[in-house]
């Protein structure tokens, strides 16, 4: 017979907020210092910024805020050792929640938050928030703002999730490789799963606002196909379906890449005709994936001319960041459990670079 599950009850958390020192992190505390419910006991800025000569991260922390506040040096290692920074330096706490920052929690998160972990049983490793994307009412989004607005349908988002501090632990928490934002919350929650934890969606709603990107900004996001390769290694061919992840088009990039690479081979060896069917492949394909982006969108003259001409650099970007990974992960292997599988000892807290005082 099952022993039914008990409720935690528990719910003391802090919130770990890695960042670079956007002008978004201001909106994402303020908004955090006037929500309803209970406060977090400890706020940890985890400062990821390759230098730190700008602007102290102290002018964005309200007074409210401010004595429960700590600022850890995070070196520049990018978003998954930056949170693991953060979740030690917080203290022994049973919840940590971790915000990106260039999110705003809704009025009333904190109450919301308290119902969420509330509802937890000993078994719930994380909670994941609502995450919700304004789009322009008066206009079809752009591509970017489609990609955005991807996010509130994505599973295990640790643009807002509460992880309890003990499967943190004995789980490792989330995984170094990862030094882009992009994956290392699919990879901790497969391992979770696998740990035998459950994850859940709470009630809580977080809103996450279109940033101003610039016109390149797809193609430098195909650096994420090296980060797909990791996780293919990390946890098999199939892990897009258990993380309930879009696949993407890397095979077609692979492929018009291909027939645009032979081409130009066919081309410089005298073979104009192969070159040719070659080229009108490449060309077929290119089109196909502008038109596949310009459509859906709002049809401005900037809007069509970006995608027109960053299509054609995506699917060699797609490809390099693919052979790339699997150069560097070459020699990562399929994932192991995290020692036995209990609660590992703790790590030793890093030292705060600043402590705020009211």
């Amino acid at each position: 017979m099952t022993r039914p599950e008990t409720r935690t009850p528990d719910a003391a958390y802090a919130v770990v907020i890695p960042t670079l020192g956007r002008p978004s992190l201001g909106a994402c505390l303020r908004a955090l210092a006037e929500t309803t419910g209970p406060g977090p006991v400890r706020v940890v800025l985890v400062d990821d910024r390759p230098a730190t000569d700008g602007v102290p991260l102290t002018a964005d922390v309200p007074p409210s805020l401010r004595a429960r506040t700590i600022v850890v040096p995070g070196g520049a290692r990018g978003p998954a050792a930056a949170r693991n920074l953060g979740w030690r330096a917080a203290g022994d706490v049973p919840w940590i929640v971790f915000l990106d920052d260039d999110v705003v929690p809704g009025p009333t998160w904190g109450d919301d938050l308290a119902l969420d972990l509330a509802a937890a049983t000993e078994r719930t490793a994380g909670i994941t928030a609502r995450i919700d994307v304004p789009l322009p009412a008066d206009r079809r989004p752009t591509d970017w703002e489609r990609n955005t607005a991807g996010l509130a349908g994505a599973r295990w988002i640790t643009a807002d999730l509460a992880y309890r501090r003990a499967a943190l632990t004995a789980v490792g928490g989330f995984d170094d490789r990862f030094r882009r934002a992009f994956r290392e919350d699919a990879d901790l929650a497969l391992r979770m799963l696998d740990a035998g934890w459950t994850l859940t969606v709470g009630r809580r709603t977080t809103t996450h606002p279109v940033r101003q990107a610039g016109r390149w900004i797809s193609v430098r996001l195909q650096a994420g196909n090296a980060d797909d390769v990791l996780m293919t290694r990390l946890h098999g061919r199939h892990w897009w379906r258990r993380a309930e992840a879009r696949r993407g088009r890397l095979p077609l990039h692979l492929a018009v890449t291909g027939a645009g690479v032979t081409a130009l081979g066919c081309a410089l060896l005298g073979r104009h005709r192969a070159a040719a069917a070659c080229a009108a492949a490449w060309l077929a394909g290119t089109t196909e994936f502008a038109l596949a982006r310009i459509l859906p969108g709002p049809g401005t003259r900037d809007e069509v001319l970006t995608m027109a001409v960053t299509s054609a650099f995506v699917p060699p970007a797609a490809t390099w960041h693919w052979l790339r990974g699997r150069v560097a992960h070459r020699k990562a292997g399929r994932y192991a459990p995290f020692g036995n599988g209990e609660p590992a000892a703790p790590a030793p807290r890093p030292a705060a670079r600043e402590r705020l005082r009211s």
